[in-house]
């Protein structure tokens, strides 16, 4: 039978009327008792709450309302219906396939079913920041039309005892009962290794809670940890993740994919393409995409809308230096740029000249 808290947020949405969340709750305590072989009232579920709404391909996500966390839970959950798809986000061709595919198991669940399996629900990226992980997340969301709901782990980690398992109860309960994407960003706060120098009583204490609902998820919602140090993360950690996705530093190719597609809607000169891919390297899809923005930028302001190899050159130059990268992959600096090479430009694709790739 439904749980407690599927009862109660049934109730509750219903007094509220926010049928967009009235209706998934409905449709998951549906998909849970036809698992349990309750066919008949999955089928009774399922015509009543589609009696009360339209069917979920003729929502519009744009104008969807999503049931903002509310109470305590409002102080470390964070929602939010997001824009992007996995179009918007540059990714190695492996990794782009992965999540493609982990959207159709999502929406064929009840094929899977049919023979003993599940979709996968718990998937971890790895990798350094600006790989794109979190704006992966996002897309993830919005390829499925469902809420992100981002786990903010200031709010959720306290120095009292215990305090932080309740809390970290309170979020998969919502899990078990709004069905969303639910990000554990930098998830290494929670589920570093166990026995490791720093390690105390209390952080044994969290990550083993975090274990302990990680096995008892059983809810309809999409876990996403993200983290910058895989190194650090205990194994038990990763081995309740479905799915591992390795992300990495952007090569040649990905570096040139990502400040053209930046720079739709500008014309792109004869551009020495190794000169500039080399100066990147070193540099992630977040930074590259910045680089380009600030030529684009320049550009706008300048009244130009061609964006030369120099151009892009000393963005990326500049980018590095943000960076605190004075040396490439071969350990020698790039060469500095005389002020007379310091025409610079920049600027944003307009409207409607095309949909820009964006990384994170």
């Amino acid at each position: 039978m439904a749980s407690a808290q599927q009862l109660i947020g049934l109730v509750k949405s219903h007094a509220e009327g926010d049928a967009d969340r009235f209706y998934d709750l409905a449709m998951q305590l549906s998909a849970a008792e036809e698992q349990k072989g309750h066919t008949r009232l999955a089928k009774q579920l399922r015509d009543w709450a589609e009696a009360g709404q339209s069917a979920p391909a003729q929502k519009t996500p744009a104008v969807t309302s999503i049931a903002a966390p509310r109470g305590d839970l409002a102080g470390f959950l964070a929602a939010s219906y997001p824009s992007e798809r996995l179009g918007d986000v540059i990714l190695p061709a492996e990794i782009e396939s992965e999540l493609a595919h982990l959207v159709i198991e999502t929406r064929m669940r009840e094929k899977l079913e049919e023979k003993g399996l599940k979709p996968r629900r718990r998937v971890l990226f790895s990798g350094p920041p600006g790989t794109g992980k979190t704006l992966s997340a996002s897309a993830l969301a919005g390829e499925l039309q469902y809420p992100l709901f981002s786990v903010m782990l200031h709010g959720l980690i306290t120095k009292f005892m215990g305090e932080t398992a309740q809390k970290l109860k309170m979020i998969f309960d919502a899990i078990k009962t709004t069905r969303g994407v639910y990000l554990f960003d930098e998830i290494d706060a929670l589920a570093a290794a166990r026995g490791g120098e720093n390690d105390v009583g209390e952080a044994r204490r969290i990550l083993n809670s975090f274990l302990q609902f990680l096995d008892e998820d059983t809810g309809p919602s999409i876990v996403i940890a993200t983290t910058n140090l895989p190194g650090i993360l205990d194994r038990a950690v990763l081995r309740r993740f479905d799915l591992v996705l390795p992300y990495a530093m952007p090569d040649a190719p990905a570096i040139r994919q990502a400040l053209e597609r930046r720079l739709i809607g500008f014309t792109l000169g004869r551009i020495g393409w190794k000169r500039v891919t080399d100066l990147a390297a070193g540099l992630s899809t977040a930074d590259v995409v910045a680089a380009a923005e600030d030529a684009a930028r320049r550009a706008v302001l300048n009244d130009i809308d061609k964006i030369a190899t120099q151009d892009l050159l000393d963005a990326l130059e500049r980018r590095r230096s943000l960076q605190g990268i004075g040396t490439d992959d071969h350990g020698t600096r790039p060469p500095a740029l005389s002020s007379s090479q310091s025409r610079t430009t920049a600027a944003v694709p307009g409207k409607g000249r095309g949909r820009s790739k964006k990384a994170k």
